[in-house]
């Protein structure tokens, strides 16, 4: 029973949760047992607290037997990311410097989550204040990938995929800067969507203007993200971005007819990325697929020359407003990639600020114009199959040599500086069985249809469903 309850999607175990086929403490059990056989391979699964989440269990059950209205994701179970701060639960950042923290109210995010009906019941692994698409610290050490635990999971929303494919959860609460959503998703088989700008409003801080940082959610299925989807979004009173996407449109049916839908493919994002053959492999095999599905495929990517500089440069001046502070405070204990990133942004010009400001319009006007002809864009998710766990990041991809720890994510961060929406859906697996994501763009405030194309797809190749063989290991 334990193994079927994880293997239940989210809409699956909200369901059966709403009809007491099984109970919020039985969801619970087939949780802590899962965390208990799997979190020794892969070190998902980092501050517990099995007290407070076997209170909220028996209260979900008691709330079921009442009769009451039962919120969406009622008795799911979840653990949060350690970026996301969790009242009451330690919340360390992947730092050093918050190695014992222990806030007193919850993000946005998980409020939101807990208002749908979840039971929090831990915090898991992230790279120190999320910086790098790689899960590593001093802290906790390093998460790895649950189809090889030798390999990466990626980051900063690493397991939040790993704990999706390693049937510890069945859904996630992420969030994507360069590829922290999609990057996971595509090393660990799982779907991730970094939704378009305003849809889930971020946490307030220093810079209520920031717009380059999304929160998003990861899960399983296509289906088990409009299901968040439709939890997470929504205005708030705090965030001065508009919500392009009402809420109950997630809850729209997912079923579309893909004939006339034109996708634009490229395998080098029009820039000459380097792309590892395996991947490409894998993906343009899966090309046909639309086009089995009635789409057409053709080949184009829009102008992103000016993608580069928008992100560099708005990420760095984001680095050194958010963390700025701490760096000059606990440099020593702040890992080097931190420290460069806030470097950078203390350094810039007046002049830098003005010509990211001219780029990201040049930007925007390319990607109006290609959308005016495409439906969607479609591309590799991540350059590259999951990468040796003990590196700090890939340093060069068939020979390709990178000079900068970033330039391996280049493949989700250019799509990140268009600031549209993207979703990564498995897409199949290499010959040595490690997974491979299809990231698909559309334009802004196009989410739900997004979702459409990807559900479309998932169906057709089913990928998804596929688990990695985790054995026992006796921890």
């Amino acid at each position: 029973m334990s193994e079927q309850i994880t293997e239940l999607s989210a809409s699956a175990l909200a369901l059966a949760l709403r009809r007491r086929d099984i109970s919020a403490n039985e969801t619970l059990d087939a949780h802590l047992a899962q965390v208990d056989r799997v979190n020794p391979r892969i070190n998902a699964i980092v501050t517990q607290d099995r007290d407070t989440a076997r209170h909220l269990a028996v209260a979900a059950d008691a709330r079921t037997l009442s009769g009451d209205d039962l919120p969406p994701l009622h008795g799911v179970l979840m653990t949060h990311k350690d970026t996301h701060s969790t009242a009451g639960l330690r919340t360390t950042f992947g730092s050093q410097v918050f190695a014992n923290h222990v806030p007193d109210h919850d993000d946005l995010i998980i409020e939101r989550f807990k208002a749908a009906g979840v039971v929090t019941t831990s915090k898991s692994n992230v790279p120190e204040f999320a910086a790098g698409s790689h899960t590593f610290n001093e802290v906790f050490g390093t998460t790895t990938n649950p189809y090889d635990p030798s390999r990466s999971a990626g980051g900063s929303s690493g397991v939040a995929a790993n704990a999706l494919a390693a049937r510890i959860q069945s859904i996630s609460d992420g969030s994507d800067m360069g590829g922290s959503l999609r990057i996971p998703a595509s090393f660990c088989n799982v779907v991730g969507f970094r939704p378009s700008l305003g849809v889930i409003p971020l946490q307030p801080n220093r810079n209520a203007w920031s717009w380059l940082a999304r929160s998003g959610p990861l899960a399983r299925e296509v289906t088990d993200i409009a299901l968040v989807m439709s939890v997470l979004a929504g205005p708030a009173a705090a965030t001065p971005y508009s919500n392009p996407v009402p809420a109950h449109r997630f809850l729209e049916l997912l079923e579309r007819d893909l004939t006339g839908v034109v996708i634009g493919w490229s395998d080098d994002f029009g820039l000459g990325l380097p792309v590892q053959k395996e991947v490409l492999r894998v993906l343009q095999q899966q090309l046909r697929v639309f086009e089995d599905l009635g789409a057409t495929v053709e080949q184009a990517a829009p102008d992103l020359r000016d993608a580069d500089e928008v992100f560099s440069t708005v990420r760095a001046f984001d680095f050194a407003l958010a963390y700025g502070d701490l760096v000059a405070q606990h440099g020593d204990k702040i890992k080097p990639e931190v420290r460069w990133n806030v470097e950078r942004g203390l350094t810039l010009k007046g002049a830098d600020v003005v010509s990211a400001s001219l780029a990201r319009t040049r930007l925007a006007q390319a990607t109006r114009t290609f959308f005016s002809r495409y439906d969607v864009f479609a591309s590799p998710a991540a350059q590259l199959l999951p990468f040796d766990a003990t590196l700090r990041s890939p340093t060069e991809i068939d020979g390709v040599q990178f000079d900068k720890y970033l330039e391996w994510m280049c493949s989700a961060y250019v799509i990140s500086a268009t600031g549209l929406p993207a979703l990564c859906v498995p897409a199949g697996f290499s010959e040595s069985g490690l997974p491979v994501g299809l990231q698909l763009v559309m334009d802004h405030g196009q989410d739900v249809e997004l979702l459409r194309v990807g559900y479309s797809f998932e169906e057709a190749i089913r990928y998804a469903w596929q688990a990695p063989e985790l054995h026992d290991t006796g921890g």
